[in-house]
């Protein structure tokens, strides 16, 4: 049975805890790798993301039309053709490394940053590799602080259903060495 995800504090070793001097929201989930999973923090945020859950997108239909009317970026309008370069699925890459990828966008309401990072598992005998998936919510104004307000409680749900329907679907697999 796959792993579950689990509410966890922001990875110390994140650049993500050094975006913002002030957060409106911040959170983070873990869930289990299994062994000979990826290392890899863009494949496995590519991985991630094209695991959609069909009431994710359902959800996402109805908050692009909502916002679309206050101008608003869209999730349409961020996965345009013209939109696609330097995209992790409709968030923007803001940095990379070997261990994390940050991604995000930036609106008239708020700016976020999400982290896909890879922490690998100890020397001990039963330890695990995990990917911490965290997101940081920098509000402007009072349009940002009722929007975070209103969807906090479904990003939350979101997150862990993406990080359940990747485990589920299997994880990418590590390069085998020959």
């Amino acid at each position: 049975m796959p792993s579950q995800p689990k509410s966890v504090p922001l990875p110390a070793e994140s650049r993500l805890r050094q975006v913002y001097d002030r957060t409106d929201l911040a959170d983070a989930y873990a869930i289990v790798l299994p062994r000979g999973t990826s290392s890899d923090p863009e494949l496995l945020a590519r991985f991630v993301f094209s695991h959609q859950p069909r009431w994710v997108s359902a959800l996402m239909e109805v908050r692009d039309t909502v916002v679309a009317g206050f101008g608003l970026k869209t999730g349409r309008s961020l996965r345009s053709p013209e939109q696609q370069r330097g995209r992790i699925g409709i968030f923007r890459v803001y940095e990379t490394s070997a261990r994390e990828v940050i991604m995000g966008e930036d609106d008239k309401h708020l700016d976020f940053r999400a982290s896909v990072f890879y922490r690998a598992a100890s020397d001990e005998p039963a330890a695990e590799a995990h990917l911490v998936l965290s997101t940081v919510v920098h509000c402007h104004n009072l349009l940002g602080r009722s929007y975070l307000t209103l969807i906090a409680p479904f990003h939350r749900m979101v997150v862990q259903a993406f990080l359940r329907k990747a485990a589920k679907a299997g994880w990418p697999r590590a390069p085998q060495l020959v």
